[in-house]
Order: C-alpha cells, then structure tokens, then sequence
C-alpha cells in the first residue's frame, strides 16, 4: 500500500471533485490517501490528515490540483521529504504542472507501473535575519518590493560576504532557473533552462544606471539589506511573508533539497515556453 497526498485549490470546485475522483480511484487500488489538516475541502476523502509542514512524510507520491500556484506551495512544502510531486492542471497557464486533469488516472497508471522520470529542480532556501532558524523553501523567487506606492526601496546586496551594490529600485529578486519565467521575467530579468544550477539577481524598476540582472553561481549566497528610508516586504512565491523595516536582512542561498517533479517523457523546455507564452513558429 502507497501514501498519496493531495494538494488541493481550496477555490476551485472543479479540483475538489477531480480531489474525490482520485481518492476513490486510489481506494480502489489499495492506497491510503492524506490530505493537509488546513484543507476544507479534502478532508472527506482523506484517510489522514497532518499540519501542512508534516503532510508528506513518508508519503510516495504528492499530487498537486490547482493551477501553478498549488504546485508551487507542493513543492515547497514536499522537498524536504523528498516526496515527488505530480502537478495537474485546473487552471489557465499550467507552466509547472504535467497532465491535465483528464489525463489523471491515466498519469496515476503510469506511476504505478514505473513509467516515468523525476525532474530535479533546485530550490532557494530563504532566511530572515529575525528568524535564522527557519529558512523558508522556494521554488520560483523571493521579493522584497517597496511598501508604499510612488517611493523606492533602497536594497543593499552583499554576495558571498563582499558588499557589491546599493539599489535604488521598486524591488529586487532572487530566483531560481524555475522561476526564471515568472516574476524575473516580466521584470526582464534572463529566462535560464529550468534544470541549470544558478541564482538570479534582477532589479525591479532600478532608478539607477546600472539595471542588469545577475547570474550567479549556486554555491553563492545573497544576502539584501533594507537600507535607510522606505520599509519593504518580502514575497516568497507570492505570498507576503514579512515586513522589514530598514536594517532588516534576508539571505538567499541555493536549497539543501530540489524539488522532484514526476514527468512522463522529457521535457522540451523550449516548446513549453513558446506554447504556455504563445510564441510563433519561424
């Protein structure tokens, strides 16, 4: 017997009843279902629930049923279990996720037989200095944007222990190759192939000459500074995580575990992007 643990939209009917639809497939195949103890809407078909930090412990597969979003808090969530994640699609863009909803049970058939491949994917370990024995766990980026509307942010960023630059900006992030492709791009930021090892440094709206991003080695840490003037929050895969106020601090270092994601066949990166972003063919 297996343990499968569903990540589920909480606001989307339409995963709730693919949540059902599966649980009752993996009863049927002998398989012991869990969901996260804060889901008001798996509980039903759950045969245990944990705290959300603990829920895939010992667990074999973790499958995600929302949109990016979902798979995001998953991953999060799972690395440090070990635990791979299947991502389905309930949503619009579905950039992190491998089957669509249809193809569930059949993907689930799949997994059981063995017919698959894991694609390893790093993560950022992200620490505030008031809370050094808690690193968060990211897929895509950690943020700090200004707090207040028509102000900067001045950011003061230390690599690997050497001071290299104050930004005078709307924002800053760091990300990984995965999140590449979410907010690093609408930022301009450099679009890097998912499965590469590197940290991302890319100003957000700089106020000064100097607004390229930086791709830095993964053994590099980055350590921002809120300096002098406007306060700034930190947004860790889109959710607010803190407010700093100047003299505040946060480190971003590659994390000690990837996310694992169940794929069906190799991933053509390239293909994605141009089909998620609707790019044309030459």
């Amino acid at each position: 017997m297996a343990v499968v643990v569903l990540f589920i939209h909480h606001d989307r009917p339409d995963a709730s009843r693919l949540a059902a639809e599966a649980a009752g497939w993996l009863h049927g195949q002998g398989h012991s279902v869990r969901v996260p103890d804060d889901d008001p809407v798996g509980r039903d078909s759950a045969d245990e629930t944990l705290p959300p930090e603990e829920a895939a412990r010992g667990a074999d597969l973790a499958v995600s049923l929302g949109g990016d979003g979902t798979v995001l808090r998953t991953a999060e969530l799972v690395a440090p279990w070990g635990v791979p994640v299947l991502g389905v699609n309930m949503g619009r863009l579905g950039y992190l996720t491998e089957v669509e909803a249809a193809g569930l049970e059949k993907a689930l058939d799949r997994f059981w037989a063995g017919d698959y491949q894991l694609e390893a994917r790093m993560t950022l370990a992200v620490t505030r200095d008031d809370d050094a024995e808690r690193p968060m766990v990211a897929l895509n980026d950690a943020v700090l944007v200004k707090s207040h509307s028509g102000h900067t942010v001045h950011i003061g960023v230390t690599i690997s222990g050497r001071p290299f630059l104050d930004y005078a900006a709307d924002g800053l992030i760091v990300a990984t190759p995965t999140g590449s492709t979410a907010y690093n791009l609408s930022a301009r930021g450099p679009i890097v192939s998912p499965r590469l090892r590197a940290l991302l440094v890319t100003p957000v709206s700089a106020h000064m000459l100097f607004d390229r991003a930086l791709v830095l080695e993964p053994t590099e840490t980055v350590r921002v500074e809120v300096l002098d003037g406007t306060a700034a929050e930190l947004i860790v895969d889109g959710c607010l995580q803190a407010n700093l106020e100047p003299g505040r601090t946060v480190t971003c270092a590659a994390g000690e575990c990837d996310a694992r994601f169940v794929t069906f066949g190799e991933r053509d990166f390239h293909h994605i992007l141009k089909s998620k972003f609707g790019l044309a063919d030459r």
